[in-house]
């Protein structure tokens, strides 16, 4: 019966499409403070939750020092408005450590925790008990499949991704990830969510990586596969593609800065999903690395040096 209430109510509410003014960010990290502080940046009100205060307040500290950079470029030549700038956005975020109290009135859930389907099920399966039956449920996972991190939940047709991509402040495009159950509703208020952050929103599907990893982790994983084979160095890879194809970063630097354990975890991930295809086949060069703990610049080594 309740399932049943929830379902028409949420029928009933559909008829509007009121726009998104309140956000609930789960996770402070990386991700997670970067959209925190391009919501409050916009005008949005924002809880950024996570598990410790001492969390909250590094996550609090990064955010602040972003603000400060990004309004000394946006507001050159006048110092007040660029203070004015910072105050306003930082007054937009409060946080907490509870994320059942977080989302008894808002508008829309962002996750951002870890990448791992069970830790995201159970998370969202507790949140859809108190949040109102009219709030969006969204998750910024880059690789595992929104319909199977919504099926915890009773608000399926409420349900959708937004992927944002790291640095958020600074890269433009998130995808906007519709599954076969995210009502059409749900998909546009997404989308003009995306558009009133500043953002250029893509429409996806989902599937393996949504459109951006879909394309560009097997394409890394070549370059591993080509230079595992010998066909060539990986010093001779970056510079054939950052010449002959413009792209800023070869794969090897791009595996390096993105960290070679995550695109591990995306690849294996795939792999168990579809292990017939062989874009998804692992790397023991890769794996070797990892299991070496040379992740990439994070860790100072990876496929290259750093110092």
């Amino acid at each position: 019966m309740a399932f049943v209430s929830r379902q028409f109510l949420r029928s009933m509410s559909s008829a509007q499409s009121a726009a998104i003014k309140h956000i609930t960010v789960i996770g402070g990290g990386l991700m997670g403070a970067g959209i925190a502080q391009v919501a409050a940046g916009t005008g949005h009100t924002v809880i950024l939750v996570d598990q410790a205060d001492d969390i909250l307040k590094k996550s609090l500290k990064k955010i602040g020092d972003s603000v400060a950079r990004i309004s000394k470029k946006k507001f050159t030549d006048k110092p007040e408005a660029a203070a004015e700038f910072v105050q306003e956005t930082l007054q937009r975020i409060s946080t907490s450590t509870d994320p059942v109290s977080a989302v008894h009135s808002t508008d829309l859930v962002i996750e951002a925790i870890v990448e791992n389907i069970k830790v995201k099920q159970e998370l969202f399966e507790k949140l859809d008990k108190v949040a109102p039956v009219e709030t969006i449920f969204v998750s910024n996972t880059s690789s595992l499949p929104i319909t199977e991190i919504a099926s915890a939940t009773t608000r399926q047709d409420r349900f959708g991704g937004l992927h944002f991509f790291n640095p958020v402040p600074l890269m433009k495009l998130v995808e906007v990830v519709q599954t076969p159950k995210t009502s059409q509703q749900t998909f546009e208020s997404l989308m003009n969510f995306s558009k009133a952050l500043g953002k250029k929103p893509v429409a996806c599907k989902d599937t393996p990586g949504f459109i951006v990893n879909r394309l560009l982790v097997p394409y890394l994983l070549e370059a591993v596969r080509l230079h595992e084979r010998g066909h060539g160095s990986k010093e001779d890879i970056d510079m054939a593609m950052k010449l002959g194809a413009g792209y800023p970063m070869g794969p090897f630097e791009l595996l390096d800065y993105v960290g070679l354990d995550t695109c591990k975890f995306i690849i294996d991930g795939w792999h168990e999903m579809d292990p017939s295809n062989p874009l998804f086949n692992p790397s023991a060069l890769l794996n070797k690395l990892v299991d070496e703990g040379k992740l990439g610049k994070k860790t100072g080594e990876g496929f290259y040096k750093y110092s």
